[in-house]
């Protein structure tokens, strides 16, 4: 499945929702999925981590459709098979 497929799913299932909540509501969950996840990968539990990832994949998704962005576009324009910073694959920044 292509990114696009899968906002596109996610849209198709939760935008109503996630329109009547907001994008301030949405982005709320959002940052609580991430905290799930923080505490699946500390607690190193392999199932509530790809569990916790999805979630916070769908979230993500969720928060750019509300915003209107298609994020398989964005990301390759900003990471077009090279380090957006050095031009380099694999990166070569000293950055961490």
């Amino acid at each position: 499945m292509e990114i696009k497929e899968f906002q596109q799913m996610i849209k198709n299932i939760y935008f109503h929702r996630d329109s009547k909540r907001g994008l301030e509501r949405t982005f709320l969950w959002f940052v609580e999925e991430v905290g799930e996840l923080a505490e699946a990968l500390r607690k190193e539990k392999q199932e509530n981590i790809e569990e916790e990832f999805a979630d916070v994949l769908a979230w993500l998704v969720s928060l750019a459709n509300l915003a209107n962005v298609d994020l398989e576009k964005a990301a390759l324009k900003k990471y077009p098979n090279r380090c957006p910073y050095c031009g380099k694959n694999p990166c070569e920044c000293e950055k961490e």
